[in-house]
């Protein structure tokens, strides 16, 4: 599966992000290309131990252990699944900020491999592997290019 230990898979998902323009048009979903950029670098934040959401509750873990084997599997993430509230980008953040800031963290999380992954339990699903981390990243970064026609 692809997973941005690849280098090869990272440099797919890099080309396809410089081709994003700040006109780019949703396919789906409630965001723009401004906030899936910034929502994206807020995943990454995540998956390098730089932003830590609480676990959910009870339930909501319950349902991650459920649904863990086929959102870790090979089919896409399906379109307008549900936001984590801590992942909702509110107002307008800044086009090219936001496109090289994402550019820079998959570098950088490409780059520091197992090493630069969080240990800290992911909310939705509890605790990762970096394997797990590096494939959650290029299906959320693929998932939101799709969404916008890249």
């Amino acid at each position: 599966m692809n997973n941005l230990f690849n280098p090869s898979d990272t440099a797919a998902i890099l080309a396809r992000i410089e081709k994003l323009t700040p006109t780019a048009q949703k396919q789906w979903g409630k965001m723009n290309v401004n906030q899936m950029l910034a929502h994206c670098n807020a995943s990454l934040e995540t998956a390098m131990g730089l932003h830590n959401p609480e676990r959910l509750g009870f339930v909501g873990r319950l349902f991650g252990k459920l649904l863990k084997p086929k959102f870790f599997s090979e089919v896409p993430f399906p379109k307008n699944s549900a936001t984590d509230k801590s992942y909702i980008i509110k107002g307008n953040p800044d086009f090219e900020a936001e496109k090289a800031k994402v550019i820079k963290q998959i570098k950088a999380f490409s780059e520091g491999g197992p090493a630069k992954c969080t240990t800290h339990p992911q909310a939705f699903f509890g605790p990762l592997t970096p394997e797990e981390w590096a494939l959650m990243q290029w299906k959320h970064l693929d998932h939101h290019l799709r969404q916008f026609g890249f």
